[in-house]
């Protein structure tokens, strides 16, 4: 299926699912969000990496418009519906200040393991716990999906969207998890080196070392 969707390209990526915080400040966004608001349609964010427009992005959803400024800014909340995929970016479109897109959806039908996603959901909170910080998912650890922790785990942009274009849940959860792999021995490391230069300058009950006699 391919449809036309007014676009605001970020370099950010939103995952279906998640909802975000945006402070809408351009005459062309602001029009765009109005719009959106009033006719109950959502609108895209193509993912903008080094400057550079993605093919992909996701379909989002006003959910609720925070607080209107005195000068048109606002301030709002979204989430995330699905992946597009870019098939034709437009960039004028009449009578309009923004630009547009004809995108399809790609399919993202696997369910992915269980047993692979609560390895995920652990090693995420032995990363939390080496970096002495507290999240909440809002949801319970069986019903959590690769898209639903995905921005808790320190990925960059780039890997982030290399996420994005991932159409299988297990892909995900085996990327998720190959990063988790890479980071918690290098975390663990530092933790293990913070430690030892805390105890530098300090008496150090130490046990003596035993001549056999």
């Amino acid at each position: 299926m391919t449809n036309f969707i007014p676009i605001f390209p970020l370099a950010l990526v939103v995952y279906p699912g998640e909802e975000v915080n945006l402070h809408i400040f351009e005459p062309r966004y602001r029009q765009l969000i109005q719009e959106c608001v009033a006719q109950k349609k959502p609108f895209g964010i193509p993912v903008v990496v080094n400057n550079e427009l993605k093919e992909l992005g996701t379909l989002v959803e006003v959910l609720e418009v925070k607080k209107m400024y005195e000068d048109g800014k606002m301030d709002i909340s979204t989430r995330g519906i699905k992946v597009f995929r870019l098939l034709e970016v437009i960039k004028e479109v009449p009578d309009k200040l923004y630009s547009g897109a004809i995108v399809t959806y790609p399919g993202d039908t696997d369910d992915g393991s269980r047993q692979l996603m609560n390895r995920v959901v652990q090693g995420i909170k032995q990363l939390h716990g080496l970096l002495q910080v507290r999240k909440d998912f809002r949801k319970a650890e069986e019903e959590l999906r690769a898209f639903d922790v995905a921005h808790h785990i320190g990925l960059n942009l780039e890997e982030e969207f290399e996420l994005l274009g991932l159409f299988r849940e297990a892909q995900r959860q085996e990327y998720l998890k190959r990063h988790l792999g890479k980071v918690l021995p290098v975390l663990a490391e530092m933790e293990s080196l913070k430690e030892k230069i805390k105890l530098n300058g300090h008496f150090k009950n130490l046990d003596p070392f035993q001549f056999d006699l």
